[in-house]
């Protein structure tokens, strides 16, 4: 079997400083309609929580999508049905807050 690009060895989260788990849009889009999906992110989310890592939900774009991501606990969320992408500068105008995280 071969592996797509861009796959990551779960290996990762042993050997490297991991604080955020970032699950891919490819596995978000059809969290509503797929169970098998769905199941993967749970279980994606439950291993980073007992590993003391962060998750974040990639390409919401529904509010069933978002629903799910609640419900599975993800600590953030990113994607169309929140903000659409914005420059830096235009970004840092409308959420200025950002500024102050990184003092």
């Amino acid at each position: 079997m071969l592996l797509p690009t861009g796959y990551c060895a779960l290996s990762y989260l042993r050997d490297l400083a991991v604080d955020v788990i970032k699950v891919d849009r490819s596995f978000i889009k059809d969290v509503v309609e797929n169970r098998r999906d769905r199941d993967l992110v749970e279980v994606i989310v439950l291993l980073a929580r007992r590993l003391g890592i962060e998750s974040l939900a990639e390409g919401v774009e529904t509010e069933e999508q978002l629903a799910i991501i609640r419900e599975l606990g993800f600590n953030y969320v990113q994607g169309f049905l929140l903000e659409r992408p914005l420059p830096e500068e235009e970004l840092l105008l409308k959420y200025p807050e950002i500024l102050s995280r990184d003092s």
